[in-house]
Protein backbone atom coordinates (compact mmCIF):
# COMPACT_ATOMS: atom_id res chain seq x y z
CA UNK A 1 0.00 0.00 0.00
CA UNK A 2 1.33 3.43 -1.08
CA UNK A 3 0.54 6.94 0.53
CA UNK A 4 0.64 10.80 -0.73
CA UNK A 5 3.11 12.96 0.85
CA UNK A 6 2.02 16.04 0.32
CA UNK A 7 4.23 19.26 0.98
CA UNK A 8 2.21 22.35 2.05
CA UNK A 9 4.75 25.67 1.94
CA UNK A 10 2.97 28.11 3.33
CA UNK A 11 3.52 32.29 4.41
CA UNK A 12 4.47 31.78 7.95
CA UNK A 13 5.26 27.66 8.34
CA UNK A 14 6.37 24.72 6.19
CA UNK A 15 4.24 21.65 6.64
CA UNK A 16 3.85 18.17 5.03
CA UNK A 17 1.30 15.61 5.03
CA UNK A 18 0.73 12.00 4.63
CA UNK A 19 -2.24 11.16 2.85
CA UNK A 20 -4.12 7.64 2.61
CA UNK A 21 -6.77 6.49 -0.16
CA UNK A 22 -9.66 7.95 2.07
CA UNK A 23 -8.00 11.67 2.34
CA UNK A 24 -7.20 10.83 6.30
CA UNK A 25 -4.09 12.44 7.33
CA UNK A 26 -1.48 9.65 8.66
CA UNK A 27 0.97 11.85 9.51
CA UNK A 28 1.51 15.71 9.50
CA UNK A 29 4.48 17.98 10.84
CA UNK A 30 4.78 21.60 10.82
CA UNK A 31 8.21 24.21 11.38
CA UNK A 32 7.33 28.19 11.66
CA UNK A 33 10.20 30.33 9.65
CA UNK A 34 11.51 33.76 10.27
CA UNK A 35 9.28 36.62 8.91
CA UNK A 36 11.70 39.60 7.68
CA UNK A 37 10.30 42.89 8.08
CA UNK A 38 12.77 45.65 6.60
CA UNK A 39 11.02 48.57 5.93
CA UNK A 40 7.41 49.38 6.29
CA UNK A 41 5.36 47.31 3.93
CA UNK A 42 8.24 44.92 2.85
CA UNK A 43 8.03 41.25 3.68
CA UNK A 44 10.31 38.64 3.08
CA UNK A 45 11.87 35.02 3.70
CA UNK A 46 14.79 33.35 3.06
CA UNK A 47 14.42 31.13 0.58
CA UNK A 48 17.05 28.58 2.26
CA UNK A 49 14.88 29.07 5.49
CA UNK A 50 11.45 27.59 3.02
CA UNK A 51 13.68 24.77 1.62
CA UNK A 52 15.34 23.37 4.97
CA UNK A 53 12.05 23.65 6.87
CA UNK A 54 10.31 21.87 4.32
CA UNK A 55 12.70 18.93 3.99
CA UNK A 56 12.78 18.70 7.48
CA UNK A 57 9.07 18.56 7.75
CA UNK A 58 9.00 15.76 5.12
CA UNK A 59 10.84 13.37 7.13
CA UNK A 60 9.10 14.29 10.35
CA UNK A 61 6.00 13.19 8.94
CA UNK A 62 7.18 9.95 7.22
CA UNK A 63 8.32 9.34 10.96
CA UNK A 64 5.01 10.46 12.76
CA UNK A 65 3.07 7.74 10.02
CA UNK A 66 5.38 5.00 11.09
CA UNK A 67 6.31 5.04 7.10
CA UNK A 68 9.51 4.92 5.27
CA UNK A 69 10.06 7.08 1.92
CA UNK A 70 9.89 3.82 0.18
CA UNK A 71 6.10 3.70 1.28
CA UNK A 72 5.14 6.95 -0.86
CA UNK A 73 3.40 6.67 -4.28
CA UNK A 74 3.90 10.48 -5.05
CA UNK A 75 4.36 13.41 -3.93
CA UNK A 76 2.41 16.49 -4.57
CA UNK A 77 2.89 20.45 -3.73
CA UNK A 78 0.68 23.68 -2.61
CA UNK A 79 2.63 26.69 -2.33
CA UNK A 80 2.41 30.53 -1.41
CA UNK A 81 1.47 31.89 -4.26
CA UNK A 82 3.21 35.33 -5.76
CA UNK A 83 6.41 34.67 -3.61
CA UNK A 84 9.17 35.92 -5.77
CA UNK A 85 12.15 34.13 -5.42
CA UNK A 86 15.32 34.30 -7.94
CA UNK A 87 18.60 32.20 -7.77
CA UNK A 88 21.78 31.04 -9.23
CA UNK A 89 21.62 28.26 -11.12
CA UNK A 90 25.07 26.63 -11.24
CA UNK A 91 25.23 26.76 -6.89
CA UNK A 92 21.14 26.95 -6.45
CA UNK A 93 21.71 30.11 -3.78
CA UNK A 94 19.57 32.76 -3.67
CA UNK A 95 20.10 36.27 -5.08
CA UNK A 96 18.58 37.66 -2.31
CA UNK A 97 15.56 37.20 0.04
CA UNK A 98 12.41 36.12 -1.19
CA UNK A 99 10.10 39.02 -1.57
CA UNK A 100 6.84 37.55 -0.23
CA UNK A 101 3.36 38.00 -1.68
CA UNK A 102 2.13 40.80 1.13
CA UNK A 103 5.13 42.99 -0.34
CA UNK A 104 4.22 46.55 -1.18
CA UNK A 105 7.27 48.00 -2.06
CA UNK A 106 6.58 47.64 -5.98
CA UNK A 107 3.82 49.73 -5.42
CA UNK A 108 5.43 53.02 -7.05
CA UNK A 109 6.18 50.51 -10.74
CA UNK A 110 2.69 49.80 -10.46
CA UNK A 111 1.50 53.38 -10.84
CA UNK A 112 3.89 53.96 -13.26
CA UNK A 113 2.79 50.92 -15.20
CA UNK A 114 -1.13 52.19 -14.67
CA UNK A 115 -0.18 55.94 -15.72
CA UNK A 116 1.54 54.52 -18.79
CA UNK A 117 -1.88 53.55 -20.11
CA UNK A 118 -0.74 49.41 -19.46
CA UNK A 119 -3.13 47.91 -16.80
CA UNK A 120 -6.01 46.98 -19.28
CA UNK A 121 -3.28 45.00 -21.62
CA UNK A 122 -1.91 43.14 -18.65
CA UNK A 123 -5.65 42.51 -17.45
CA UNK A 124 -6.82 41.26 -20.58
CA UNK A 125 -3.77 38.92 -21.06
CA UNK A 126 -3.52 38.06 -17.07
CA UNK A 127 -6.32 38.10 -15.37
CA UNK A 128 -4.86 40.29 -13.37
CA UNK A 129 -4.75 43.64 -11.96
CA UNK A 130 -1.58 46.12 -11.90
CA UNK A 131 -0.96 45.17 -7.82
CA UNK A 132 2.11 44.50 -6.02
CA UNK A 133 0.65 41.29 -4.77
CA UNK A 134 1.55 39.76 -7.69
CA UNK A 135 5.23 38.35 -8.57
CA UNK A 136 5.94 40.51 -12.61
CA UNK A 137 7.01 43.61 -10.62
CA UNK A 138 8.39 41.94 -7.55
CA UNK A 139 10.49 40.38 -10.47
CA UNK A 140 11.20 43.56 -11.79
CA UNK A 141 12.16 45.10 -8.83
CA UNK A 142 15.28 42.14 -7.89
CA UNK A 143 16.42 42.96 -11.47
CA UNK A 144 16.53 46.71 -11.07
CA UNK A 145 18.41 47.17 -7.53
CA UNK A 146 20.08 43.80 -6.85
CA UNK A 147 23.54 44.79 -7.82
CA UNK A 148 24.48 42.72 -11.49
CA UNK A 149 21.73 40.97 -10.98
CA UNK A 150 20.30 42.25 -14.40
CA UNK A 151 23.52 40.96 -16.66
CA UNK A 152 23.55 38.01 -15.06
CA UNK A 153 20.00 37.19 -15.69
CA UNK A 154 20.33 38.08 -19.16
CA UNK A 155 23.23 35.82 -19.70
CA UNK A 156 20.82 33.03 -18.42
CA UNK A 157 22.84 32.81 -15.39
CA UNK A 158 19.71 33.25 -12.86
CA UNK A 159 16.48 31.44 -12.36
CA UNK A 160 13.17 32.69 -11.30
CA UNK A 161 10.59 30.93 -9.72
CA UNK A 162 7.48 31.35 -7.19
CA UNK A 163 7.68 28.74 -4.19
CA UNK A 164 6.95 25.13 -6.11
CA UNK A 165 9.81 26.08 -8.16
CA UNK A 166 11.81 26.35 -5.77
CA UNK A 167 10.88 23.27 -4.22
CA UNK A 168 10.99 21.30 -7.19
CA UNK A 169 14.26 22.51 -7.90
CA UNK A 170 15.71 21.71 -4.35
CA UNK A 171 14.02 18.13 -4.74
CA UNK A 172 15.46 17.45 -7.75
CA UNK A 173 19.07 18.88 -7.17
CA UNK A 174 18.64 21.33 -9.98
CA UNK A 175 17.60 18.92 -13.06
CA UNK A 176 13.94 20.32 -13.07
CA UNK A 177 13.38 24.14 -13.55
CA UNK A 178 9.39 24.30 -13.66
CA UNK A 179 5.88 25.32 -12.47
CA UNK A 180 2.24 24.40 -12.94
CA UNK A 181 -0.15 26.66 -15.10
CA UNK A 182 -1.85 28.05 -11.34
CA UNK A 183 1.44 29.32 -10.47
CA UNK A 184 2.22 30.43 -13.56
CA UNK A 185 -0.97 32.45 -13.52
CA UNK A 186 -0.28 34.77 -10.78
CA UNK A 187 2.73 35.98 -12.27
CA UNK A 188 1.89 39.00 -14.49
CA UNK A 189 3.48 37.62 -17.32
CA UNK A 190 1.38 34.27 -18.23
CA UNK A 191 -1.17 35.10 -21.09
CA UNK A 192 -3.84 32.78 -19.72
CA UNK A 193 -5.85 32.43 -22.76
CA UNK A 194 -2.78 31.05 -24.96
CA UNK A 195 -1.21 29.34 -22.20
CA UNK A 196 2.49 30.68 -22.75
CA UNK A 197 4.78 33.49 -21.24
CA UNK A 198 3.56 36.38 -23.08
CA UNK A 199 6.88 38.17 -25.12
CA UNK A 200 4.97 41.75 -24.93
CA UNK A 201 4.64 41.49 -21.32
CA UNK A 202 7.81 40.62 -20.49
CA UNK A 203 9.30 43.25 -23.12
CA UNK A 204 6.94 45.86 -20.64
CA UNK A 205 8.85 44.75 -17.56
CA UNK A 206 12.07 44.49 -19.06
CA UNK A 207 12.13 40.00 -17.85
CA UNK A 208 14.54 38.18 -19.70
CA UNK A 209 12.74 35.18 -20.89
CA UNK A 210 15.43 32.75 -19.46
CA UNK A 211 14.49 33.53 -16.27
CA UNK A 212 11.41 31.59 -16.56
CA UNK A 213 10.36 27.87 -15.72
CA UNK A 214 8.41 25.28 -18.14
CA UNK A 215 4.76 25.87 -17.21
CA UNK A 216 3.29 22.19 -16.98
CA UNK A 217 -0.64 21.23 -16.20
CA UNK A 218 -1.54 20.93 -12.53
CA UNK A 219 -1.31 16.75 -12.33
CA UNK A 220 0.97 15.19 -14.27
CA UNK A 221 4.44 13.18 -13.32
CA UNK A 222 7.05 16.16 -13.78
CA UNK A 223 10.10 14.13 -12.91
CA UNK A 224 11.55 12.98 -9.35
CA UNK A 225 12.82 13.77 -6.51
CA UNK A 226 15.52 12.73 -6.27
CA UNK A 227 17.88 10.15 -4.06
CA UNK A 228 19.88 12.46 -2.80
CA UNK A 229 17.34 14.28 -1.07
CA UNK A 230 14.33 11.46 -0.68
CA UNK A 231 17.30 8.56 0.15
CA UNK A 232 15.14 6.99 -3.03
CA UNK A 233 13.56 8.34 -6.24
CA UNK A 234 9.52 9.35 -5.94
CA UNK A 235 7.45 10.75 -8.23
CA UNK A 236 6.78 14.68 -8.07
CA UNK A 237 2.98 14.51 -9.63
CA UNK A 238 1.19 17.39 -8.70
CA UNK A 239 1.42 21.12 -8.14
CA UNK A 240 -0.90 23.99 -7.84
CA UNK A 241 -0.64 27.65 -5.52
CA UNK A 242 -2.33 26.98 -2.18
CA UNK A 243 -5.71 28.35 -3.00
CA UNK A 244 -6.38 26.53 -6.17
CA UNK A 245 -5.17 23.69 -4.12
CA UNK A 246 -8.05 23.98 -1.83
CA UNK A 247 -10.64 24.78 -4.50
CA UNK A 248 -9.26 21.06 -5.58
CA UNK A 249 -9.47 19.87 -2.08
CA UNK A 250 -13.02 20.90 -1.64
CA UNK A 251 -13.95 19.03 -4.74
CA UNK A 252 -15.32 22.67 -6.58
CA UNK A 253 -15.29 20.64 -10.05
CA UNK A 254 -18.43 22.46 -10.88
CA UNK A 255 -19.48 26.05 -12.52
CA UNK A 256 -20.46 27.98 -9.79
CA UNK A 257 -18.82 26.32 -6.88
CA UNK A 258 -16.78 27.80 -4.02
CA UNK A 259 -14.64 28.35 -1.21
CA UNK A 260 -12.93 30.69 0.88
CA UNK A 261 -9.65 29.73 2.86
CA UNK A 262 -8.82 31.80 6.00
CA UNK A 263 -5.14 32.03 6.48
CA UNK A 264 -2.79 34.58 6.80
CA UNK A 265 -5.13 36.12 4.27
CA UNK A 266 -8.65 35.68 2.70
CA UNK A 267 -9.23 33.92 -0.35
CA UNK A 268 -12.17 33.37 -2.23
CA UNK A 269 -12.29 31.45 -5.36
CA UNK A 270 -15.48 30.70 -7.77
CA UNK A 271 -15.38 28.08 -10.25
CA UNK A 272 -16.46 29.42 -13.66
CA UNK A 273 -15.94 26.51 -15.68
CA UNK A 274 -13.83 25.88 -19.59
CA UNK A 275 -14.40 29.63 -20.22
CA UNK A 276 -12.58 32.88 -19.03
CA UNK A 277 -15.05 35.03 -17.33
CA UNK A 278 -15.73 38.57 -17.69
CA UNK A 279 -12.85 41.06 -16.40
CA UNK A 280 -13.90 43.33 -13.62
CA UNK A 281 -12.67 46.21 -12.15
CA UNK A 282 -12.85 44.15 -8.71
CA UNK A 283 -12.27 40.77 -9.02
CA UNK A 284 -9.15 38.85 -10.87
CA UNK A 285 -9.53 36.01 -13.10
CA UNK A 286 -6.85 33.16 -12.56
CA UNK A 287 -6.50 29.35 -13.55
CA UNK A 288 -8.22 27.22 -11.05
CA UNK A 289 -6.67 24.04 -12.79
CA UNK A 290 -4.85 22.56 -15.98
CA UNK A 291 -5.61 18.87 -16.02
CA UNK A 292 -4.08 17.63 -19.24
CA UNK A 293 -5.33 20.08 -21.74
CA UNK A 294 -8.09 20.94 -20.31
CA UNK A 295 -8.00 24.86 -18.42
CA UNK A 296 -10.54 25.58 -15.80
CA UNK A 297 -10.91 29.11 -14.38
CA UNK A 298 -12.25 31.19 -11.31
CA UNK A 299 -13.55 34.04 -10.11
CA UNK A 300 -11.17 35.36 -7.23
CA UNK A 301 -11.13 37.92 -4.65
CA UNK A 302 -8.17 38.26 -2.35
CA UNK A 303 -8.27 39.75 1.43
CA UNK A 304 -4.56 40.42 2.23
CA UNK A 305 -5.11 40.55 6.14
CA UNK A 306 -7.43 37.62 7.57
CA UNK A 307 -5.96 35.57 10.13
CA UNK A 308 -2.67 37.44 10.36
CA UNK A 309 -5.08 40.45 12.27
CA UNK A 310 -5.40 37.61 15.08
CA UNK A 311 -1.88 37.11 15.16
CA UNK A 312 -1.22 41.14 15.40
CA UNK A 313 -3.85 40.55 18.63
CA UNK A 314 -1.34 38.38 19.80
CA UNK A 315 1.81 39.66 19.00
CA UNK A 316 1.42 42.99 19.03
CA UNK A 317 -1.47 43.82 21.24
CA UNK A 318 -1.07 41.29 23.56
CA UNK A 319 -4.27 40.84 24.44
CA UNK A 320 -4.45 36.94 24.12
CA UNK A 321 -1.39 34.14 24.45
CA UNK A 322 -2.69 31.95 21.67
CA UNK A 323 -4.61 32.78 18.52
CA UNK A 324 -8.01 30.17 19.44
CA UNK A 325 -8.37 32.17 22.74
CA UNK A 326 -9.84 34.88 20.54
CA UNK A 327 -13.23 33.38 20.17
CA UNK A 328 -13.73 33.07 23.78
CA UNK A 329 -12.34 36.82 24.33
CA UNK A 330 -15.29 38.13 21.66
CA UNK A 331 -17.67 35.72 22.94
CA UNK A 332 -17.26 37.70 26.44
CA UNK A 333 -19.02 40.83 25.00
CA UNK A 334 -22.75 40.33 22.90
CA UNK A 335 -21.33 42.88 20.32
CA UNK A 336 -18.00 45.18 19.23
CA UNK A 337 -20.33 47.95 20.80
CA UNK A 338 -19.91 50.16 18.16
CA UNK A 339 -16.45 49.55 17.10
CA UNK A 340 -14.85 48.86 13.61
CA UNK A 341 -11.84 47.69 13.30
CA UNK A 342 -10.11 47.50 9.15
CA UNK A 343 -6.92 45.92 9.44
CA UNK A 344 -5.28 46.76 6.22
CA UNK A 345 -1.80 46.57 7.86
CA UNK A 346 -0.58 46.04 3.98
CA UNK A 347 -2.79 47.84 2.00
CA UNK A 348 -6.13 46.47 0.61
CA UNK A 349 -6.93 43.90 -1.66
CA UNK A 350 -9.90 42.62 -3.54
CA UNK A 351 -12.28 44.95 -4.22
CA UNK A 352 -10.74 48.12 -3.64
CA UNK A 353 -6.99 47.21 -4.55
CA UNK A 354 -5.84 50.28 -2.83
CA UNK A 355 -1.94 49.63 -0.84
CA UNK A 356 -1.80 52.72 0.66
CA UNK A 357 -4.91 52.50 2.90
CA UNK A 358 -3.36 51.44 6.06
CA UNK A 359 -5.30 49.86 9.22
CA UNK A 360 -7.26 51.89 11.30
CA UNK A 361 -9.70 51.05 14.98
CA UNK A 362 -12.72 53.27 15.03
CA UNK A 363 -15.44 54.23 17.55
CA UNK A 364 -13.33 53.52 20.76
CA UNK A 365 -15.12 55.25 24.02
CA UNK A 366 -13.90 54.87 27.39
CA UNK A 367 -16.30 51.66 27.66
CA UNK A 368 -14.35 50.29 24.74
CA UNK A 369 -12.39 47.09 26.39
CA UNK A 370 -9.75 44.16 24.72
CA UNK A 371 -13.16 41.72 24.46
CA UNK A 372 -14.62 44.50 21.66
CA UNK A 373 -11.53 44.93 20.05
CA UNK A 374 -11.02 41.38 19.32
CA UNK A 375 -14.58 41.35 18.30
CA UNK A 376 -14.13 44.01 15.55
CA UNK A 377 -11.22 42.34 14.94
CA UNK A 378 -13.07 39.36 13.73
CA UNK A 379 -15.87 40.99 12.48
CA UNK A 380 -13.73 42.60 10.07
CA UNK A 381 -12.32 39.54 8.49
CA UNK A 382 -15.77 38.55 7.41
CA UNK A 383 -16.63 42.09 6.55
CA UNK A 384 -13.64 42.12 4.10
CA UNK A 385 -14.36 38.87 2.76
CA UNK A 386 -18.30 39.76 2.56
CA UNK A 387 -17.25 42.43 0.18
CA UNK A 388 -16.03 40.25 -2.00
CA UNK A 389 -18.61 37.73 -2.39
CA UNK A 390 -21.00 40.71 -3.01
CA UNK A 391 -19.63 41.08 -6.17
CA UNK A 392 -19.10 37.71 -7.40
CA UNK A 393 -23.12 36.78 -6.52
CA UNK A 394 -23.67 39.53 -9.30
CA UNK A 395 -21.69 37.34 -12.05
CA UNK A 396 -22.55 33.38 -10.52
CA UNK A 397 -25.04 33.04 -7.89
CA UNK A 398 -23.78 31.35 -5.03
CA UNK A 399 -25.76 28.71 -3.10
CA UNK A 400 -23.51 27.40 -0.62
CA UNK A 401 -19.85 27.94 0.34
CA UNK A 402 -17.19 25.98 1.55
CA UNK A 403 -14.77 27.19 3.87
CA UNK A 404 -11.14 26.10 5.23
CA UNK A 405 -8.10 27.27 6.94
CA UNK A 406 -7.64 27.78 10.57
CA UNK A 407 -9.99 30.51 11.21
CA UNK A 408 -13.11 27.80 10.13
CA UNK A 409 -12.99 26.66 13.67
CA UNK A 410 -13.87 29.78 15.33
CA UNK A 411 -18.07 29.37 15.21
CA UNK A 412 -18.16 33.02 16.00
CA UNK A 413 -16.11 33.85 12.88
CA UNK A 414 -18.23 31.50 11.06
CA UNK A 415 -21.65 32.47 11.77
CA UNK A 416 -20.76 36.07 11.31
CA UNK A 417 -19.70 35.66 7.82
CA UNK A 418 -22.99 33.26 7.43
CA UNK A 419 -24.97 36.67 8.33
CA UNK A 420 -22.97 38.81 6.11
CA UNK A 421 -23.09 37.00 3.30
CA UNK A 422 -26.16 35.73 3.45
CA UNK A 423 -24.84 32.86 1.89
CA UNK A 424 -24.94 29.24 4.13
CA UNK A 425 -21.13 28.14 4.69
CA UNK A 426 -20.30 24.17 4.95
CA UNK A 427 -17.40 23.32 7.09
CA UNK A 428 -15.58 20.45 5.86
CA UNK A 429 -14.46 17.22 8.68
CA UNK A 430 -11.09 17.93 6.60
CA UNK A 431 -8.86 20.05 8.03
CA UNK A 432 -6.16 20.28 5.66
CA UNK A 433 -8.05 20.81 2.41
CA UNK A 434 -5.27 22.39 0.69
CA UNK A 435 -3.32 19.70 1.39
CA UNK A 436 -5.39 17.59 0.31
CA UNK A 437 -5.51 19.28 -2.89
CA UNK A 438 -2.05 18.63 -3.60
CA UNK A 439 -2.31 15.44 -2.72
CA UNK A 440 -5.31 14.15 -4.94
CA UNK A 441 -3.46 16.10 -7.69
CA UNK A 442 -0.35 13.94 -7.52
CA UNK A 443 -2.53 11.02 -6.82
CA UNK A 444 -4.52 11.64 -9.84
CA UNK A 445 -1.31 11.92 -12.04
CA UNK A 446 -0.56 7.96 -10.99
CA UNK A 447 -3.75 6.77 -11.11
CA UNK A 448 -3.83 6.68 -7.10
CA UNK A 449 -7.31 8.05 -7.77
CA UNK A 450 -8.94 6.45 -10.75
CA UNK A 451 -11.07 10.57 -11.52
CA UNK A 452 -12.14 13.26 -9.99
CA UNK A 453 -15.88 11.69 -9.02
CA UNK A 454 -13.70 9.63 -6.46
CA UNK A 455 -12.13 12.39 -4.96
CA UNK A 456 -15.75 14.39 -4.46
CA UNK A 457 -17.31 11.52 -3.26
CA UNK A 458 -14.65 11.37 -0.22
CA UNK A 459 -15.75 15.12 0.90
CA UNK A 460 -17.91 15.23 3.98
CA UNK A 461 -19.36 18.09 5.87
CA UNK A 462 -18.52 18.47 9.83
CA UNK A 463 -21.33 21.70 10.47
CA UNK A 464 -23.08 24.03 8.59
CA UNK A 465 -23.97 27.64 8.93
CA UNK A 466 -26.97 29.00 7.98
CA UNK A 467 -28.07 33.09 7.95
CA UNK A 468 -30.04 34.28 11.10
CA UNK A 469 -29.93 38.10 10.60
CA UNK A 470 -32.35 40.42 9.00
CA UNK A 471 -32.01 42.04 5.97
CA UNK A 472 -31.85 46.11 7.71
CA UNK A 473 -29.84 44.72 10.15
CA UNK A 474 -26.97 43.47 7.27
CA UNK A 475 -27.89 46.38 5.34
CA UNK A 476 -27.06 48.75 8.43
CA UNK A 477 -23.90 46.68 9.64
CA UNK A 478 -22.37 47.24 5.86
CA UNK A 479 -23.38 50.62 5.86
CA UNK A 480 -20.87 51.20 9.02
CA UNK A 481 -18.49 49.11 7.44
CA UNK A 482 -18.18 51.17 4.51
CA UNK A 483 -17.75 54.37 6.07
CA UNK A 484 -14.69 52.65 8.05
CA UNK A 485 -13.21 51.62 4.97
CA UNK A 486 -13.36 55.40 3.50
CA UNK A 487 -12.16 56.34 7.11
CA UNK A 488 -8.92 54.11 6.61
CA UNK A 489 -8.61 55.14 3.06
CA UNK A 490 -8.60 58.61 3.01
CA UNK A 491 -5.75 58.05 6.16
CA UNK A 492 -3.58 56.27 3.65
CA UNK A 493 -4.40 59.06 0.83
CA UNK A 494 -2.55 61.57 2.80
CA UNK A 495 1.05 60.33 1.69
CA UNK A 496 0.00 60.13 -1.83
Amino acid sequence: MKYILSLDQGTTSSRALIINQEGKVLGLAQKEFTQIFPKPGWVEHDPNDIWATQASVMTEAIVHARLTLRDIGAIGITNQRETTIVWDRKTSQPLCNAIVWQDRRTTAICKMLKKEGYEPLFQKKTGLLLDPYFSGTKLKWILDNVEGARKRAEKGELAFGTVDSWLVWKMSEGRQHITDATNASRTLLYNIHEGKWDDELLSILDIPREMLPEVKSSSEVYGDCSEGVCSTEIPIGGIAGDQQAALFGHSCFKKGMGKVTYGTGCFILMNTGKEVPPSSDHLITTIAYKLGDEVHYALEGSVFIGGAVVQWLRDSLGIIRNSWEVEQLARSVPSSDGVFFVPAFTGLGAPYWDPSTRGMILGLTRGTTAAHIARAALDGIAFQVSDILDIIQKEVPIKELRVDGGAVRDDLLMQKQANLANIPLMRPKWKEVSALGAAFLAGLSIGYWKDQEEIANLWEEEKRFDPNLSDEERTNQKKQWEHAIACAKLWGSQDE
